[in-house]
């Protein structure tokens, strides 16, 4: 019973400080951090395994199903020990697993988020730090699949003069995000046609994703702001 109260006023407390902004904030710090460890795959794992952590705590705030929240951790928790032993072993193995693993905590991390934000026709400003962090969340994902893709089909991606070329996690996240936003900077490329079904995917989530939640929090929020002002 002690442990359940405990549970709540932490959770509570958590939720007054806005976790979607907070998760936002950590992953552009963890942002920072892979471009300080750029190419080194003990610090990209270790990183991984702190964002996990991160991951998991968001998820328990933000939903209200301890159900969802065990989903999280049967993720979460292997997910960590994986990065941890990918980081201390450089196995193939351990790194597609644990790849597998982080890519779908984040893509179950995002659709929480959107459930989240879509539970009602009040935005809040949680609401609205959550629909940046949920983008992030989804390129994060899709960056784990492209990483995935690399390592098990060696020349996934190219160059933009055509040569194939082993990417870093860094720059696969880089690809991620331009895809994702529309960008398309066209100097890392698809050299498979896995990689191609993959992108093409990235880019429907990325214009499904701005069209149907990030317009309907946009439309909420103007709707708020006229009965205010009548």
């Amino acid at each position: 019973m002690k442990v359940k109260k405990f549970s709540s006023r932490v959770k509570t407390v958590l939720f007054n400080f806005h976790p979607s902004a907070f998760l936002l904030i950590t992953q552009l710090l963890l942002l920072i951090l892979y471009a300080i460890f750029d190419g080194v795959h003990t610090g990209r794992a270790l990183i991984s395994a702190v964002g996990l952590i991160v991951l998991v705590l968001v998820v328990w705030v933000v939903d209200r199903s301890p159900g969802f929240t065990i989903i999280a951790l049967l993720l979460g928790i292997p997910g960590f020990v994986l990065a941890i032993l990918s980081a201390v072993y450089l196995n193939t193995v351990l790194i597609v697993w644990s790849s597998i693993i982080e890519a779908l905590l984040y893509f179950y991390a995002a659709g929480s988020l959107i459930a989240y934000m879509m539970e009602d026709n009040q935005v809040t400003e949680d609401e609205l730090f959550a629909a940046g962090s949920t983008f992030t969340l989804l390129a994060w994902g899709f960056a784990y699949i492209y990483f995935i893709c690399q390592t098990i089909l060696p020349g996934s991606f190219v160059n933009g003069s055509g040569a194939t070329q082993t990417y870093t996690f860094l720059e696969l996240l880089f690809l991620s995000f331009t895809n994702l936003s529309a960008t398309g900077l066209s100097d890392i490329l698809p050299g498979s046609s896995v990689a191609r079904a993959v992108i093409m995917l990235e880019q429907f989530v990325g214009i499904g994703y701005v069209a149907v939640v990030v317009s309907r929090l946009i439309g909420l929020t103007v709707t708020r702001y006229k009965q205010r002002h009548e």
